[in-house]
C-alpha cells in the first residue's frame, strides 16, 4: 500500500476557528493558545525536574477537559514515530529547541501493519523556544532534541484525552506499525 502526500496544507493556529460558547470541546487553536501561555510561565518551566538520561514529564490541567503535559527532553532524545489516534493537539517548545519530522499524508487508521510511503510526504520543522504547532487527528510525527548539550522543555495538549498512541518504526520509505499503547502504559 502506498501513501501519497496530503493535498491540504497544515493550518496555522491563527487560521483555526476558536471555541464557541455553544461548544465546550477545545479546538486546535484553543490547545495552541494554552501551550503558548503555559510555556511562557517561566516559574512552571523551571520547576520541571530534568533527568540527564531520560525524558521527564508532569501532567497539567488542560483546557476543557484536555490532557496536557510538561515534558523535559535531555540532549539526544526523541519520541520515535507515533500518532495520537483520534485526538487533536498542539505543542510548543518552552526552552531549548526541538525538531519535528512529520508525514504530510493521511494514513489509514486500521487494518494495516506496513505501508510504503511515496516521495514528498516528509516534512521537517525546527521549533526553537516560543515556537510550536497545532495538528489534527492521526498526525504521524516524531519529536527530537538534537542538541548535544542542552535540555529542551515543551508543553503539549490533546483533546480528547489520548485514547491510545500508535508507535511506528521507519526504514526509508517503509513505515511499520509496531505497538499500540493505552493510557495505562504511560501514566
Amino acid at each position: 500500500m502506498s501513501v501519497s502526500p496530503s493535498s491540504s496544507p497544515s493550518a496555522s493556529p491563527s487560521a483555526l476557528p476558536s471555541v464557541s460558547s455553544a461548544r465546550s470541546a477545545p479546538t486546535q487553536a484553543d490547545l495552541y493558545d494554552f501551550v503558548r501561555r503555559t510555556a511562557a510561565d517561566s516559574e512552571l518551566i523551571a520547576s520541571l525536574p530534568l533527568d540527564p538520561e531520560g525524558r521527564t514529564w508532569v501532567r497539567l490541567d488542560g483546557p476543557g477537559g484536555s490532557e496536557a503535559w510538561l515534558i523535559g527532553w535531555p540532549p539526544g532524545t526523541g519520541t520515535g514515530w507515533h500518532d495520537h489516534a483520534d485526538s487533536v493537539g498542539a505543542f510548543l517548545t518552552a526552552s531549548g529547541e526541538l525538531k519535528e519530522n512529520s508525514l504530510a499524508a493521511r494514513l489509514p487508521t486500521d487494518g494495516w501493519k506496513t505501508l510504503e510511503l511515496t516521495e514528498g510526504v516528509d516534512r521537517e520543522r525546527r521549533l526553537p523556544a516560543g515556537q510550536g504547532r497545532a495538528f489534527g487527528r492521526h498526525h504521524v510525527h516524531e519529536v527530537l532534541n538534537e542538541s548535544r548539550d542542552r535540555h529542551a522543555v515543551s508543553v503539549h495538549a490533546y483533546y480528547p484525552p489520548l485514547p491510545q498512541i500508535r508507535r511506528y518504526s521507519r526504514s526509508g520509505s517503509i513505515l511499520r506499525l509496531e505497538q499500540v499503547e493505552r493510557p495505562e502504559d504511560w501514566q
